[in-house]
Parts: structure tokens; C-alpha cells; sequence
């Protein structure tokens, strides 16, 4: 070890002493830890938050729609490409004895989107492979079926205003009984407002042959990551949906309190960076004895700065390492002690708490920035302990 590395590690466990200056170098590093932990368990937070309702909100809906049942996707652009499958969509009128609805009727194939819908992997009763041509089956959700009052089995009259057939007593909305063969329950604000039937069964509905209402629906790896695929779609095709059209305004609200959130955490350790520079100054008034000795043995200015520039940086890699390990001991502790206050927060999956989504990429990045501020916030006092007289410091003391 150099000798200014070593000097600084010697300053840096000094903090066992009962001095006043012990004490300030302390409360510095407590202020980082504690601003490095809160976000640490804001962020994971807030990460399982947007992450539940990726899964659930566009799970449900589809995160591109392609108005052509023959979608050609080059292979550069396929890598964030699951698959594609026929899709209709249409707003109809749901029915049951004693309730009547507005839904938005989605037209599936029951066999190639099942590996991939989250309606398929959360089904509670029924089968999703069901859905077959002319079976005139509906699945619904969990929500919906209290709300229309029924079950497996039962009947629902689907109702499209959009197409209309002609009758003794004239023109009236296509229309046309259905049975609930399945439910689900994916825990979403959009399970109430979708009822799935086959494609084929959607065509006859709306009065279209299956070949000129079917589209293509695009599975994505990565729902946000969408823009690529989107911009070559749109020179191929006439008309191309992302799920941003619906749900972005969402998205962005999430994601602005997400950066806020981080801005005023990352304020609160900031802060707690500048006390290193009180924490040091106090340090270099200190030790300015101990600097002109070193210097009347022949330690260069530039060794004396390297001495408080380490020591800086020392004790903000003890707070990043221990305010990343309270972080995660946080996090891991919150929903137990949320769950033994009653507080009744249940984000999470079937009701299970807060989500939780611990990202090490951004641990990582928080402790070597919190590193850097200290470091710069070092600069000041590191330069003024090197600009000490070795004849001013002896004098002074």
C-alpha cells in the first residue's frame, strides 16, 4: 500500500476516537447511507410497481396491431419479436340477464396466442384453448363475470353497434349468444373491459369475412421497447397501433414520479456528500500538525492532497457499502413490516404486498456515483491541506 493510502485508511479509522471531529466524519457517512438506502428501496419499489403493470395492463392489451393479416417483419428487426398472431378488434355491447355492459371484444386464436397471453397463464376456471371457430365461446374475466352475475356455462348476448343486419322490424345491431367457456383473473383495471372470443367467431359478428376484419397482432419481448420495430412497420403498412395510444399517459405519470423521486433522494444524498467537505475541513484543522511533520519529512503537496482525496473517498465507499446493505436489507424487509402493521398496501401479485424489483445495475451505479461526489467534494479541503506550511502548522501549534 503507498504511503498517502495508507495515511488516508489510518484517518478514515480514526473514527473510533471520542473527538468532536469523529463524530462529524461519522454523522457524514450515516447522512450517505441512509440517502443511498431510501433509494435504493424507492427504486425497487417503484421498479415493481411499473413492472406489475407492464405485465398486467399490456399483457391484456396488444403492444403492436398491424392493420394486415400478412405481416412479413424483416430479421433485423425480429429480436425483440416473440411471435404474431391474428387478431380482431372490436367494441361491443355485452348482455346478461341482468346487466348490460360496454366492452371491448378482442378476436383471438386460441391455439397460437396461448404460450404467450397472460390471460392463458391466469386462467381460474375453463380453458383458454376453448376458443376454437364456431364455437361461439367467450372468456371473461373474473371481475366481469360478478359483474354480469355469471358463470361457466352461462350465456351472453354480444351486441355489435358497428354492424347491423336488416330484420322485419328493420335494421338492428348485429348480435349473437355466446357461452362462457372461461375466466380469468390477471388483477388488472383493464380485466372488466375485454371479453375474448376466436377471430373467426369476431368476423361473423361484425358482418366481415374473417380474411378483410383479421390484423396481426405482435408479441414483444420488451413492451417499451417498441419504437424500432414500430418506425419499419409504419413505412410497410398503412396503419400501425402501439399500445402508447391507450396506456401512455400512464406510463409517462409512472415514469416522471419514478425520475422525482429519484431527483429528491438523490438531493437528500447530495447533501449528505457536501458534509464530507465540513467533515474534512475539520479533519485538515486537525491534523495540520500532523501535515507539516509529514511535509518537513519530505511528503510532496501533491501527496498531502492524495491523502484527503482518499480519505473522502473512503468514507463514502463505507456509506454507498453500507447504505446499499440497509437498502437491501430494507427492501426485502418491507412487505413483513408492512404486513405486521396492518398497513393493508397490496400491489403485488394476488395481493401479496408491495412488488419488489431489486435492479443490480442500478445499486451499482448509485454507490460509484456517490463515490465520485465524494471524491469531488474532497477536492476543496484535499487543496487546502496541501497549501499548509510545513514552518505556519508547527507555529500554530
Amino acid at each position: 500500500m503507498l504511503l498517502p493510502q495508507y495515511i488516508a485508511l489510518r484517518y478514515t479509522k480514526s473514527g473510533s476516537s471520542k473527538s468532536f471531529v469523529a463524530f462529524i466524519n461519522r454523522f457524514s457517512i450515516a447522512g450517505i447511507a441512509l440517502g443511498i438506502a431510501a433509494l435504493i428501496i424507492v427504486l425497487s419499489v417503484m421498479n415493481g410497481l411499473e413492472g406489475q403493470l407492464k405485465s398486467r395492463i399490456l399483457g391484456i392489451l396488444p403492444h403492436i396491431v398491424v392493420n394486415s393479416s400478412d405481416v412479413n417483419i424483416s430479421p433485423e428487426f425480429q429480436d425483440n419479436l416473440i411471435a404474431t398472431a391474428p387478431y380482431i378488434e372490436n367494441e361491443v355491447v355485452v348482455q346478461s340477464r341482468n346487466e348490460l355492459k360496454g366492452v371491448i371484444m378482442q378476436g383471438v386464436d386460441g391455439q397460437t396466442d396461448a404460450p404467450f397471453s397472460i390471460i392463458a397463464q391466469k386462467m381460474v376456471a375453463g380453458r383458454y384453448a376453448s376458443l376454437t371457430a364456431n364455437s361461439y365461446n367467450v372468456i371473461i374475466s373474473s371481475a366481469l363475470s360478478n359483474q354480469l352475475g355469471v358463470s361457466i356455462g352461462d350465456k351472453l348476448r354480444l351486441v355489435s353497434p358497428q354492424a347491423s343486419v336488416y330484420s322485419p322490424l328493420g335494421r338492428i345491431p348485429s348480435q349473437r349468444l355466446f357461452q362462457v367457456s372461461g375466466i380469468f383473473n390477471v388483477v388488472s383495471e383493464m380485466d372488466d373491459k375485454v371479453v375474448i372470443v376466436d377471430y373467426r367467431d369476431a368476423a361473423r359478428l361484425i358482418r366481415q369475412k374473417p380474411q378483410d376484419a383479421v390484423h396481426t397482432r405482435l408479441y414483444l419481448k420488451d413492451a417499451f421497447d417498441y419504437q424500432t420495430i414500430t418506425e419499419y412497420l409504419q413505412q410497410e403498412y398503412s396503419q400501425v397501433q402501439t399500445w402508447r395510444a391507450r396506456q401512455g399517459a400512464l406510463f409517462d405519470a409512472v415514469k416522471m414520479e419514478k425520475n422525482m423521486m429519484t431527483l429528491m433522494l438523490g438531493l437528500v444524498i447530495l447533501v449528505a456528500g457536501f458534509n464530507v467537505v465540513s467533515a474534512l475541513v475539520m479533519v485538515v484543522a486537525e491534523k495540520t500538525k500532523d501535515i507539516a511533520i509529514l511535509q518537513t519529512q519530505g511528503m510532496l503537496p501533491n501527496q498531502i492532497m492524495q491523502i484527503f482525496l482518499l480519505n473522502g473517498v473512503f468514507n463514502g465507499a463505507i456509506g454507498a457499502l453500507l447504505g446499499s446493505a440497509l437498502g437491501i436489507l430494507g427492501v426485502f424487509g418491507l412487505n413483513p413490516l408492512l404486513d405486521a402493521f396492518n398497513s393493508g398496501l397490496a400491489f403485488g401479485e394476488n395481493g401479496q404486498g408491495l412488488p419488489i424489483d431489486v435492479r443490480l445495475i442500478q445499486c451499482v451505479s448509485i454507490v460509484l456515483l456517490t463515490m465520485i461526489l465524494c471524491a469531488l467534494a474532497s477536492i476543496y479541503p484535499a487543496r487546502k491541506a496541501a497549501q499548509i506550511r510545513p514552518a505556519n502548522g508547527l507555529a500554530a501549534e
